[in-house]
């Protein structure tokens, strides 16, 4: 069955959940493989730091994510924009990279769905974006941007706040736990990692996503930006193995992927 294509009331009813559960009421959930999809997104937190993250990422059958020109609109189709706005409902924010931001320019927000927008949240470790791009100048939801606590700059960044935390310890970018620490700490809780590539990727290094929702599309570009970016794996036995769930959405398959904080390699958490 096509998850997305379901009627509108099992959407709503997916939305009044998603209201219960910020309310810390159990939700009811709608039956069917819409509950099967997003039910997870809704769940209880397990973790010690009380977030639950979903991380997402579609790309073609070879594994790429963009061209080597960069080019990535659209890999998925229809169904995959319309899955990704709707992650964007159920969640309290949506994290994305300086490189989205520099590439698509999104606007993060819930204009293909039925939904609140969430919280904009933008990684950019040495603050190297200018304020020109939409989610730092035109008015909708708040935006903050996550920069390093050694960054330049000042509290604001055009329409966005500014708030600095932790590098990572080692390699590029930022503590992932001290960025879900920073947005638990302003009641951002459920968390959706929507991209790139590379921001994905350091999310699951860390051992910090909880699920993974990677849609395939029929294309082959056999060169390219690569989906995920981590240490190399010597054996094939060190490689990440995980539970997950096919849901079509024509002409894409979802995959629901189970990560459960786990992390390449067999790593505890970072």
């Amino acid at each position: 069955m096509n998850v997305l294509r379901t009627e509108g009331p099992a959407w709503r009813a997916m939305l009044a959940a998603r209201d219960a559960a910020d309310a810390g009421m159990p939700p009811r959930l709608p039956g069917g493989p819409m509950a099967a999809l997003f039910g997870p997104v809704l769940a209880p937190p397990r973790t010690a730091d009380g977030c639950t993250v979903i991380g997402r990422l579609a790309q073609t059958l070879d594994g790429r994510i963009a061209t080597v020109t960069g080019s990535s609109q659209w890999i998925g189709g229809p169904g995959d924009i319309l899955h990704t706005h709707r992650l964007r409902a159920l969640c309290h924010a949506v994290i994305v990279g300086a490189g989205t931001i520099r590439s698509d320019d999104p606007r993060l927000t819930t204009r293909e769905a039925e939904g609140p927008d969430p919280v904009r949240v933008v990684l950019d470790t040495d603050r190297r974006l200018g304020t020109d791009h939409r989610v730092f100048r035109q008015a909708g939801p708040p935006t903050l941007l996550l920069c390093a606590a050694d960054a330049g700059g000042g509290a604001r960044h055009g329409e966005a706040e500014v708030l600095r935390v932790a590098r990572a310890p080692a390699g590029p970018g930022l503590s992932v736990p001290a960025i879900l620490a920073e947005l638990a700490a302003r009641g951002l809780r459920r968390l959706f990692v929507e991209g790139g590539g590379v921001t994905v990727s350091r999310f699951l290094e860390a051992g910090c996503l909880d699920r993974l929702h990677l849609t395939v599309a029929p294309v082959l570009l056999g060169s390219g930006v690569p989906a995920f970016s981590f240490a190399p794996c010597a054996r094939i036995a060190d490689g990440l193995r995980f539970a997950w769930r096919a849901h079509p959405i024509p002409p894409d398959m979802l995959f629901d992927v189970a990560l459960d904080r786990a992390r390449p390699g067999g790593g505890a958490p970072a």
